[in-house]
This record gives C-alpha cells, structure tokens and sequence, in this order.
C-alpha cells in the first residue's frame, strides 16, 4: 500500500466509524496532535481517535496531496452541534504505517 492508500484506508474506517480498522495503519509508536490533544503510542491514538469518530456525523475529503511518505488531506467535519469544520490533516507514514499525525483547524465550533 501507498502513503495515499493508507490515508484512505484511515479515513474510509472514519466514515464507516470502525476505529479497529485504523490500528493495522498505526506505527506502535504514532504519535498525535491536534486542537483538541495530543497522543502517544497506539492505544491512547485509537482511544483518543474514537472519540472523535463516535462524535462524527460526516467526513467530507475535499483533497488529498501526497508527497512521497507525507499526505496532507483536507476535509470538512460535520457533528451532532458543528459543521462544516475545514480541517487539514498531516500523516506521516513509515514502513506501510503512519507515524506522525498533525490536525489544524478551529475548534471554536466544537466547543460552543
């Protein structure tokens, strides 16, 4: 699988909200940040990663670049209470997994 696989492959178990289809595209050492927190290691990634697609009513990929081991996807995020939110999305991945993942957007919407 390419890096653009993989990215596909994390955000098509988003919209299908099986967060057990993500660990097999998690590097055991993957680390999180985001707005909303920071993670390190698998299990708090998933746990923390869960959350956000138990919250999730719809995931909107509006583009993908790739560049070699880096994929930078932007998407809109609609919930119960906010949407859309434009989010940009930075995996990093290694040896068929990702290891790095970097989420910018405001999250003011999701907080109110």
């Amino acid at each position: 699988m390419t890096s653009e696989d993989i990215a596909a492959a994390y955000f098509a178990a988003w919209k299908s909200n099986d967060i057990e289809q993500v660990r097999p595209l998690l590097h055991p050492d993957v680390n999180f940040a985001g707005a909303l927190g920071t993670t390190h290691g698998i299990e708090d990634t998933l746990a923390g990663l869960g959350g956000m697609f138990a919250m999730t009513k719809e995931v909107d990929v509006i583009h993908r670049w790739v560049d070699g081991p880096d994929v930078l996807t932007w998407f809109e995020l609609r919930t119960a209470t906010a949407g859309p939110v434009a989010i940009v999305n930075w995996s990093h991945v290694e040896e068929r997994r990702i290891t790095r993942i970097r989420v910018t957007f405001d999250p003011r919407p999701m907080l109110a």
